[in-house]
């Protein structure tokens, strides 16, 4: 298994974690309410669970790859955006830190191939 199918496939397997989170318990929701992103929380979830299902099937289909990491990249990028706005700690940005700087990893990665 190469690195970029081992980053691919934790990215992949956490965001699906968040996912399930969301809608298994209350937290993540509270989290949007707080974030002030009740009304798009869902659709926030949709994005991690589309780009997680992208990284597995693009582990086959470059292309694919490519826009899946690119998007969670982005979508991480305003999730660091929305903690400093709300000032967030350090450690609790972290996260979304972390899998931007990751998935970022995977689409220059993903685009080395073309």
């Amino acid at each position: 298994m190469t690195g970029l199918q081992i980053c691919s496939l934790f990215s992949s397997l956490s965001f699906f974690g968040y996912v399930i989170a969301y809608f298994a318990g209350t937290k993540m929701k509270e989290e949007f309410i707080r974030f002030k992103l009740r009304k798009i929380g869902v659709y926030i979830i949709i994005l991690e669970l589309l780009g997680a299902i992208g990284l597995i099937v693009g582990l086959q289909f470059n292309a694919i790859l490519i826009i899946s990491s690119l998007g969670l990249t982005l979508l991480m990028l305003a999730g660091i955006a929305v903690r400093i706005k709300i000032k967030d700690s350090l450690q609790a940005t972290f996260p979304a830190f972390f899998f931007m700087i990751l998935n970022a990893i995977i689409f220059i990665e993903s685009i080395s191939f073309y």
